[in-house]
Parts: C-alpha cells; structure tokens; sequence
C-alpha cells in the first residue's frame, strides 16, 4: 500500500466523520427541543430506545436499500428517500447522545454558546467510533440504532402534548 492509499483513506474516515458532527451541529441547532427530549431519553431509558430503533429503524433501513437495489429508477428513488431518513433520524436522536457526553464534560462557556455540548460530545462520540471493529461494527451501528430509537420516542411524546397546547410539536420553538 502505498502512500496515496494511506492519505485516501485517511481523509475519507476523518471527512466522514466531520460531516457527521455537522449533522449533530445541524440537529441541535434546528431542533433542540427534539434533541433535548432525545437526551432525557438516553438519560431515562436507553435500552428501550435503543430496541425501538432496532425493532422500526433497521427494518426501515433494509426496506430502503432494498428498495435502492431495484432496477427501476422511480423504487431507486424512493429507496435512497426512505433509507436517508432512517439513517437522518438516526443522527438527529443521536444528537441527543452528543448533549448528554458534552453535559458531562462542562465548560464555562456552556452559558452562553449551548451548542458547545453537542461538539464536545459528538467528537468524544466520533473518537469512539474510530475503534477499528468495536467502534465500526458495534458503537455506531449502537448509537444509529438508539438515536432512530430516541427520535421516534421524542417525537412521539411531543405529539402527545402538541393538542393541548395547539402548537405543531416538531415546528414549535
């Protein structure tokens, strides 16, 4: 292996990876309060967020990359529509995640710029799906799983008390 090789695959990991804590970055920004109840939901109960983003995330996720594996153009379409928002629920639960390790790393500038946490947590996160095998196959796959779980249950429990309140529960500030 060369040199180039090593450079290439160097970049695409470290690239991949900051493109991620984007997402995490986008998510707190866009929508804390999902991303805020994500968090209390890995705080309360992880394991069942993380069973409900195996039991309705992967499935949706199959279902989209095989929807992708079609021949038609049209079911190519849809597929990558439905397997990008598994995997974009995914990361916007996940986010939640990224708060709760930034929490537990405080800073005095939490105060004034909130967003820190998320940062913080999220390269604590992306250092810890560097781990060749274990990271790769079991942390991320992991915490994808548990952010679809924690998306699904924040929203679920924001549309529980949207009609009482008569605000849209995910456009709501």
């Amino acid at each position: 292996m060369i040199m180039a090789d090593v450079l290439k695959i160097f970049l695409l990991v470290v690239g991949t990876q900051i493109v991620v804590i984007s997402y995490w970055l986008a998510a707190e920004s866009l929508y804390p309060k999902i991303v805020a109840a994500a968090r209390d939901r890995y705080r309360t109960q992880p394991l069942r967020i993380t069973l409900l983003g195996a039991l309705v995330g992967a499935p949706l996720f199959a279902f989209g990359l095989s929807l992708f594996q079609m021949g038609s153009a049209p079911a190519k379409a849809f597929g990558f529509v439905v397997a990008s928002g598994a995997v974009l629920g995914g990361l916007l639960g996940s986010a939640g995640l990224c708060r709760l390790i930034g929490a537990g790393l405080p800073s005095p500038a939490d105060a004034t710029q909130p967003w820190r946490r998320v940062l913080r947590g999220g390269i604590v996160l992306t250092l810890m799906c560097l781990l060749p095998f274990l990271g790769w196959f079991l942390i991320l796959p992991l915490t994808l799983l548990s952010g679809a779980g924690a998306t699904i249950s924040a929203i679920y429990a924001r549309r529980r008390q949207a009609p009482s309140s008569g605000v849209h529960p995910i456009t709501a500030p």
